[in-house]
């Protein structure tokens, strides 16, 4: 029994010996830290290390053929340029048999296909169905690894803490994922629907962004005679023009990707978010190159520095802008394109050479263009045989192509609501007069109103028949209309780029013999006449303050005004005159309307029998219409 203890013993000891030999550590009993890592765990990073840079000098060196851009494979995949499709990951291969030197050869090109792009919705907006390609599409499967494995556990945890992270952000109300991201929405080449054959009107304007498409189409031909494309081209003109369509029909016309997104998608409560959506945005327009970025609206974003119309973090994106686009190298084959409104509030960097190369003005069509953009316009409702558009299109001086849309699709609104299964020419009428002045109201009027409204109608009308360079009457009615009573329509004889002093005063005078024949012929006056006051008013400031016509004030002009004058541009705010010359354009203001007042109860005095013709004819019919106004005076 000792001999026994005692080889146990002896056998304890040695296994004892062997454990400190083998420098096992238990490293849970380890203090905190002093843990060791084992050699084993070394040894698989070593490993997975060695695998990595096996795999990245695999991708490096071996042969995957020309690198091209994303329209250039859509493009080859539409015409059946390829005998074989590969997807892997994030980059499609095109391979094709060739024969060189009577020797068969497969050329291969491929291109990387932009963060967050789908390219199956990339084939379906190129209208190409995946299933017609067959067994030549191939997307092999890849397995998972055990460096997969790794990546997934550490991506896992960083996904919680940022869950986390997210949560504890959310519940204070903020947001911290997207603030930084471009909302601008891509469309794919023909995507847009638009070409150059939906904008009508504007052919001047057209023939001026046609060289922007060829050269997105061939670059090459430009840059062999050291040609640069404009970086940027700003569409200025007023709202309505088709700016916006333009910059869709180039997408269009050139078929490549087209960013849009406005100066409003910039601006965030973040300080900072605007400057970095800039950003992103040109990344992803580097990526897909050649494409178009659109910005519209950019005066949001881009008003003059260093004045009130600017905060400090819109300088922010407007540099960010700048800087950008100063990065915009030759080859990038990104061009921007900006619309606006407001041209002169925009920051005078943004314009210069190098960055908004070229300005192009989008102007308001003339009776031609209108022609043709209600042609346009026309093309998918049913009209009836006595339709008169090029009537309409004479008629709508001053229209911009949205007014001319939004007239035919009220007038087949009502045509659609009478049951009628064609557009007639009263519906066009009548769609014209409800863009022009508003809604007819149908509601009974008291016998006092529509004689006072008579008479009010009758003045405008009668001064502008026998006031020389006055615009000729189109329509009388008593009808109320929006906030209107009564209407007088005049319908310009031709178009006007020039506007001069004897016209402005005949306009005036049409205005002010509302009033004036309330006077004259019901010895009182109502409230009816504010609009025309307002208009008076505005209209004789412009003559002084704008276009110099008085003779006490001169050729100078006192104050930008924030409005429109009847031209169609727009001018901000802000008075730069003394009190002195204030005090003189009020009495100027006030001399022109007194006289035109004095001008128009003249007329009206000598025309009384043509006032009460044309006071019973809108009593008994309501409305009166050229033909029958001018048979009162035949």
């Amino acid at each position: 029994m000792s001999e026994e203890k005692n080889n146990v013993d002896t056998k304890k000891k040695s296994d004892s010996k062997k454990k400190e030999n083998t420098y096992v550590v238990d490293i849970r009993k380890m203090p905190r830290g002093r843990r060791i890592v084992l050699p084993n765990f070394l040894t698989i990073a070593l490993i997975i290390g060695a695998i990595s840079v096996g795999v990245f000098l695999f991708n490096a060196f071996s042969y995957k053929g020309d690198k091209v851009s994303v329209s250039s494979i859509i493009s080859d995949i539409a015409e059946k340029k390829y005998d074989k499709i590969i997807l892997k990951d994030d980059i499609v291969t095109l391979e094709r048999k060739d024969k060189v030197n009577d020797v068969s050869v497969i050329k291969k090109k491929y291109a990387h296909i932009p963060e967050k792009m789908d390219f199956y919705q990339v084939l379906s907006d190129a209208e190409i169905d995946v299933k017609d390609l067959g067994d030549d599409f191939y997307e092999p499967k890849v397995g998972i690894t055990f460096g997969d494995i790794i990546t997934i556990l550490f991506l896992g945890a960083a996904g919680v803490l940022v869950f986390v992270m997210v949560k504890n952000m959310q519940a204070s109300g903020g947001k911290i994922m997207d603030f930084g991201e471009s909302k601008a929405r891509m469309l794919f080449g023909k995507k847009t629907g638009i070409s150059f054959g939906d904008v009508a009107g504007i052919d001047d304007v057209k023939e001026e962004l046609t060289e922007i498409v060829d050269f997105l189409k061939s670059p090459k031909k430009y840059r062999d005679l050291g040609a640069r494309i404009p970086r940027g081209v700003l569409l200025a003109g007023a709202p309505g023009t088709g700016k916006t369509l333009l910059a869709k029909a180039i997408a269009g016309e050139a078929g490549v990707p087209f960013f849009h997104t406005s100066g409003s998608e910039f601006e965030e409560m973040l300080v900072g978010a605007g400057a970095s959506r800039v950003r992103d945005l040109f990344k992803k327009a580097r990526k897909a190159a050649p494409c178009i970025i659109f910005i519209d609206e950019i005066d949001a974003v881009a008003k003059k520095r260093g004045t009130v119309l600017h905060s400090g973090a819109g300088e922010q994106t407007l540099n960010q802008i700048l800087v950008e686009m100063d990065g915009l190298e030759d080859r990038e084959d990104v061009i921007v394109l900006a619309a606006t409104n407001r041209p002169d509030v925009l920051d005078p960097a943004i314009l210069r050479p190098g960055r908004f190369d070229r300005t192009v003005v989008v102007h308001m069509p003339d009776a031609q263009g209108r022609r043709e953009i209600l042609e346009v316009h026309a093309k998918n409702k049913k009209f009836a045989e006595d339709v008169d558009l090029d009537a309409l299109s004479r008629k709508t001086i001053g229209y911009s192509g949205a007014d001319l849309e939004n007239i035919l699709n009220e007038s087949a609104i009502m045509a659609a609501q009478d049951g009628d299964k064609e557009i007639g020419q009263d519906d066009i009428d009548e769609a014209f007069l409800k863009v022009k002045l508003g809604r007819k109201k149908n509601r009974e009027t008291e016998a006092e109103d529509l004689k006072k409204t008579a008479y009010h109608e009758a003045g405008h009308a009668i001064v502008a028949k026998f006031t020389p360079d006055s615009d000729p009457v189109e329509q009388v009615s008593i009808i109320p209309r929006g906030m209107a009573g009564g209407v007088t329509v005049y319908l310009p004889e031709k178009e006007r780029r020039t506007l001069y002093r004897n016209q402005m005063l005949a306009w005036l005078r049409s205005g002010v013999a509302g009033r004036a024949a309330e006077e004259l012929f019901l010895d009182d006056i109502s409230s009816g006449a504010s609009a025309d006051i307002e208009q008076a008013t505005e209209l004789a400031k412009e003559m002084i303050m704008q276009y110099g016509m008085s003779e006490k004030l001169g050729m100078v002009k006192y104050g930008d005004m924030d409005r429109t004058n009847h031209m169609g541009y727009s001018y901000g705010g802000g008075r730069d005159f003394s009190e002195e010359t204030a005090k003189a354009i009020d009495t100027e203001v006030k001399r022109l309307i007194d006289e035109a007042y004095e001008d128009a109860k003249k007329v009206l005095t000598e025309h009384k029998d043509d006032v009460e013709k044309l006071v019973n004819a809108l009593l008994e019919k309501e409305v009166v219409t050229r033909d029958e106004f001018e048979a009162l005076f035949s």
